[in-house]
């Protein structure tokens, strides 16, 4: 079944995450995305790629119950560096990418929705990196990305809590470009994306490959970083009782081991 589905008009590509319950980030979904990228640059018909997610979120996180699958922390490693890859593919895409978020965008969902080159949100909306919270740090850029955008001193807060922020506070923080009600936001999403579509595909490509030049080196040393951490916590016994303690739904109780 597929994980995704897409309409095109006007030049913009509607792609909708179709899930069910909570648009969860599968190495499948992934791939699927990555997968029709790359089907849709060749695309003449397509000259901007709008993101969503149907029901109730755009994307609630990664697949927590995938992780209990892996047996290793380079497997770990690996499954970070698969998820980089695509993430780096939707920033660097020739075509803009824009998310539109409702629900909630949270740990791969924001690290998906961050990768975009721009983000709408309801104003409700929840956004956050809560990988702490099971013993994990995030691995699909979530660190770098998120520091580039809501600057060091938000991004440890938001780290260090767990605690998601509205998409009102998204706005205050240079995390998103636009806060709309609930009603408003796939118009406006729209609405954009086809005044986007408007300019020259070329000149579009040009724009996004400046974008990328400003991102220091630092940014891709800190993302290897991330995907290695990511492994190592992986096997720490923190690490497994977080992700116990999610599937069954109680608390979680740390040792630092």
């Amino acid at each position: 079944m597929a994980l995704l589905n897409h309409s095109i008009e006007n030049y913009v590509a509607l792609v909708t995450i179709q899930r069910a319950p909570a648009n969860a980030l599968s190495s499948s979904l992934i791939k699927e995305i990555s997968q029709l990228l790359d089907e849709l640059e060749t695309n003449e018909a397509v000259r901007v790629v709008l993101l969503h997610g149907e029901g109730r979120f755009f994307s609630a996180g990664a697949d927590i119950k995938e992780f209990t699958t892996v047996s290793s922390g380079e497997a770990f490693t690996e499954l970070s560096r698969n998820g980089q890859e695509v993430f780096e593919k939707i920033e660097r895409y020739s075509k803009p990418v824009i998310a539109a978020i409702h629900g909630a965008a949270l740990g791969g969902g924001l690290e998906l929705a961050m990768a975009c080159h721009i983000r709408l949100v309801t104003e409700n909306a929840k956004l956050g990196l809560p990988e702490l919270q099971l013993g994990l740090v995030p691995g699909f850029g979530g660190t770098q990305r998120l520091t580039r955008y809501v600057g060091v001193a938000k991004a440890a807060e938001m780290l260090f809590t767990s605690e998601a922020i509205t998409g009102i506070e998204a706005v205050q923080y240079g995390l998103a470009n636009h806060a709309y009600s609930d009603e408003e936001l796939l118009p406006k999403a729209k609405e954009l994306a086809e005044k986007v579509a408007q300019k020259s595909p070329l000149a579009l490509k040009a724009a996004i490959d400046l974008l990328n030049d400003a991102k220091p080196e630092s940014f891709y040393k800190g993302i290897e970083n991330e995907a290695k951490s990511f492994g190592t916590i992986f096997v720490s016994e923190d690490a497994q009782e977080g992700i116990s303690a999610f599937i069954e739904k109680r608390a979680a109780v740390f040792k630092g081991k």
